[in-house]
């Protein structure tokens, strides 16, 4: 028997649409159990044969997914799923692969392993005034780990996906839309209708026209295992990089310097990291 979830909440809003709304104060880290908890529900919607629709999103306004948990990172789980595929990436192509259409709705801060996460998910829909992306993991000393590599391109095409990457800065939910990493950017207050109109939509249409219509779809739309195997393979031997000690060192200390606004500014203080360490 599965354990009962601790860090995510399933409501049925109508038969066939369900939200799960995911809580992990304070900051709505990434972590060990996160992750095995969405595998579970990713269990959850695959034995459900009436749902149609799933919408995720968060208890936190100042936070979606915030980034993996790095002081977590030796307990970073890789026992392989049904697929055969480690934790993350067996959880992360199930939710893609799934005859259930899924929906990121984004209020807050999405970055790193948190932005995979909602790569993950078939559309994503962003507050305008609220929501704020980050691929940070280069500023931090190594690359994205979790499909970024792989679904950003797909979505905003090789330059922006570099940019992104890259410059492991903060982009507001305009230019996110804009880019095409995002469906929409919609006012705030405009956000949760709009969202929650569209999946009562999606759940009052047949699944296996919705199922076969995705699925078709995703024959050209996605990664392949072997890459997100090999990139996931290259991010965890990066962590043994003498660099990454180095400048973990300098984020230590920035965050002691700024507190709470290293994480509200993340994008902003790895591009002004000190070159000294007490």
């Amino acid at each position: 028997m599965s354990a009962p979830l601790t860090q995510f909440t399933i409501t049925e809003a109508v038969p066939g649409y369900w939200r799960i709304t995911f809580n992990n104060p304070p900051l709505n880290f990434c972590d060990p159990e996160t992750l095995i908890e969405l595998q579970q529900i990713v269990g959850l919607i695959e034995s459900d044969d009436t749902l149609r629709v799933v919408v995720f999103d968060s208890a936190d306004p100042d936070f979606f997914v915030n980034h993996y948990d790095v002081s977590r990172f030796s307990d970073f789980p890789l026992t392989p799923g049904p697929t055969g595929l480690p934790t993350f990436i067996d959880t992360t192509t199930r939710l893609t692969d799934s005859p259930v259409v899924t929906i990121a709705l984004i209020r807050g801060r999405t970055r790193g392993g948190g932005s995979e996460i909602a790569l993950a998910c078939d559309m994503r829909f962003a507050s305008l005034e609220r929501a704020i992306f980050a691929q940070i993991e280069v500023g931090a000393g190594v690359f994205p780990g979790g499909g970024g590599t792989e679904r950003l391109p797909l979505l905003v095409g090789r330059a922006r996906a570099l940019e992104i990457v890259l410059g492991s800065d903060d982009f507001d939910a305009a230019t996110a839309a804009n880019y095409g990493w995002v469906n929409r950017a919609l006012p705030d207050d405009q956000l949760d209708a709009h969202v929650d109109n569209l999946a009562r939509r999606i759940a009052s249409f047949d699944k296996p026209a919705l199922a076969e219509a995705k699925r078709l779809i995703n024959r050209r739309t996605l990664p392949s295992a072997d890459d997100l195997m090999e990139t996931q393979g290259a991010f965890l031997n990066a962590f043994s990089w003498p660099t990454v000690s180095e400048r973990g060192a300098r984020i230590a200390q920035k965050r002691d310097e700024v507190g709470s606004d290293f994480e509200a500014r993340m994008g902003y203080h790895l591009g002004n990291l000190s070159t000294d360490t007490q």
